[in-house]
């Protein structure tokens, strides 16, 4: 399998917490006592259905096929003032920057983002109260007990929006993948036809003095994505996580690098105008096509308040210098 077919970034699934267990109705009766009073112990809680974060995942494929997931049921209490058993829970491990939502609302429950990180996705029914909470002044022997509240079931989608440093954002065939290839240890496929990354490939950015920062290389924008064109949506989200954005354009571009440039930037805004408030850097690739004037004159017309890096991935040229740049924007 290659690493595509691995990258699960959406599942749905059915989760069903626990039962409550009863409370117990029991009266106290030993050798020595005919007519004791209450001692039923209260019920146990159902098992939770729990999400819990993972820094060593990185994908969702491990819940692709489990279609239901189901916690415990609370044992009832009893006698001698004894609670039932907790039921027990369902812990489901996610990657960081996963998000739970309600299938049937779209709401947004919670997000985990730090390892070891717990959120309760489908709360078990509570115990009931045994016999004994019920014992008063004018009801010394009540014989009844709470049941236990009922677990519950709901359809819940986990969605996973990647956790990096650094984003890459271009037209398909851009050279976002070679780039990942020759400065991590991330083995993209490469093709130079538009579309052959259909899922984010992340790749570890070694630095000087052994530092290092996360690139993910996110599947090529189209004119159109933020209305759902193409690989559209799928892939905008995994962007609103990186710090920054590395928007590359090729030097051989059939338009100028400031129209690509505002292109991709008009479909980020259209999907969501956060993203625009995130550091910018622009990388041209491509460029061991151009002679020290071309550069010039490209360099004349780029926006001004951008830092701006001409690289060749092939000839391995202007790429410590783009990772300087990049640290220098991560670490702002």
């Amino acid at each position: 399998m290659s690493q595509g077919s691995n990258f699960v970034d959406y599942v749905k699934i059915c989760c069903r917490s626990g039962h409550g267990g009863a409370g117990s109705a029991h009266l106290h009766r030993d050798k020595l006592t005919a007519k004791g009073g209450p001692d039923g112990g209260d019920g146990g809680r159902g098992g939770h259905v729990i999400i819990k974060g993972n820094a060593q995942l990185w994908t969702l494929l491990h819940l692709k096929y489990r279609k239901h997931v189901i916690a415990g049921d609370g044992e009832n209490g009893r006698l001698s003032l004894q609670t039932g058993k907790t039921g027990e829970d369902e812990i489901l491990e996610v990657p960081l920057g996963t998000i739970a939502k309600n299938a049937e609302t779209g709401e947004v429950l919670f997000e985990i983002t730090q390892d070891g990180e717990t959120k309760i996705l489908t709360s078990g029914g509570r115990g009931g109260l045994g016999n004994w909470h019920f014992k008063s002044a004018t009801q010394q022997t009540p014989r009844f007990a709470q049941p236990g509240e009922p677990g519950l079931e709901d359809w819940n989608i986990l969605e996973l929006k990647l956790l990096a440093d650094v984003g890459l954002v271009g037209f398909p065939n851009a050279g976002k993948s070679t780039l990942l290839s020759v400065v991590s240890a991330a083995k993209p496929e490469i093709a130079d036809y538009a579309f052959t990354t259909l899922v984010p490939n992340l790749g570890i950015v070694a630095y000087r003095n052994g530092r290092s920062f996360v690139m993910a290389d996110i599947p090529g924008i189209i004119e159109g994505a933020s209305k759902g064109k193409g690989l559209g949506f799928r892939f905008l989200r995994h962007i609103e996580r990186n710090s920054v954005l590395l928007f590359m354009i090729p030097a051989d571009t059939s338009r100028t690098i400031k129209e690509e440039y505002q292109i991709l930037l008009h479909e980020l805004q259209e999907y969501n105008p956060e993203l625009i408030h995130k550091p910018r850097v622009l990388a041209i690739t491509k460029s061991d096509l151009l002679d020290e004037e071309l550069q010039e004159e490209i360099r004349k017309e780029l926006p001004a308040d951008l830092p701006a890096v001409f690289i060749s991935s092939v000839a391995q040229r202007g790429i410590d210098q783009l990772k300087d740049l990049l640290w220098t924007e991560i670490n702002r």
